[in-house]
């Protein structure tokens, strides 16, 4: 996909966005080659606002470390939210006619997270690089921090997208499902609680002690390219409900790299 190859269109951005980190540092050695953190980042599907041309809506960076030339942009996870914040730019008063006419263009876009990841990777050390802001489904940070808290941590505030991930116990690994007709094992990364309190269910059965853990996607992309844990390879992100929705609504072969329904493992 091209649809971040250019950037043009400059608009202020509206709502609570967090500015993503994916890249803060110099990362070393990768433990997993880029393709591979992007093909797994590519599983979840993340969505922009544009004009027809597929130009995303964007604005200067600002602030005392901005570097010049730099731009963020909206990144959604939720694509009922993105819509919603374009039909609120529709329907603002503009009194010039042209920016009235552009803003009744704009359009909710989906990407994949790998896609976000590559521009990333690929304008780190340029002077204008990107950034993105990202907007998490409210629900979902409420749902972390609830069970951050529940486990003891005082949190006022969580600063990036949750990923929760089940576990047999607080000090044990990892609960594996298996995907497709070979019945490969995978470790989840859910990007919604209800997924994740879905499997849970399940494994309470057996695994009395078995919890959810709260990281961050930024945790896991840094993960990723830091260590060299065997079990990294069977990761897989499951995209939340309604981004599931989505993915269905698509055709079989634009859908075909998205993971399928899970089982748990018996």
């Amino acid at each position: 996909m091209n649809l971040l190859v250019r950037w043009g269109t400059t608009l202020g951005l509206v709502g609570s966005t967090l500015l993503s980190t994916f890249l803060s540092g110099n990362a070393p050695v990768l433990a997993l080659s880029e393709q591979k953190i992007k093909q797994i980042l590519d599983q979840v599907p993340v969505f922009l606002i544009t004009n027809p041309q597929g130009l995303p809506l964007s604005r200067p960076l600002e602030g005392q470390n901005a570097q010049k030339g730099s731009s963020v942009t909206g990144v959604y996870m939720s694509q009922q939210e993105a819509q919603t914040f374009v039909n609120q730019l529709r329907n603002a008063p503009e009194k010039d006619p042209k920016k009235a006419e552009m803003l009744k263009s704009l359009q909710v876009t989906a990407v994949p997270l790998g896609v976000i990841y590559q521009q990333l990777q690929k304008s780190k050390n340029q002077p204008n690089r990107l950034f993105f802001a990202f907007k998490p489904v409210d629900r979902e940070i409420q749902g972390a921090m609830e069970l951050l808290r529940q486990s003891g941590q005082d949190i006022k505030q969580f600063r990036s997208v949750p990923i929760f991930l089940v576990r047999f116990a607080p000090d044990k690994g990892y609960v594996p499902i298996e995907l497709g007709s070979d019945k490969k094992e995978y470790i989840p990364l859910f990007t919604s609680k209800q997924d994740a309190d879905n499997l849970l269910k399940q494994v309470k059965q057996k695994f009395p002690k078995a919890d959810i853990q709260v990281v961050d996607v930024d945790g896991i992309v840094k993960t990723l390219q830091e260590k060299n844990d065997k079990w990294l390879e069977q990761v897989v992100f499951f995209p939340s409900p309604e981004a599931r929705q989505y993915i269905q609504s698509l055709p079989k072969n634009s859908a075909s790299n998205q993971a399928p329904p899970a089982q748990q493992k018996k």
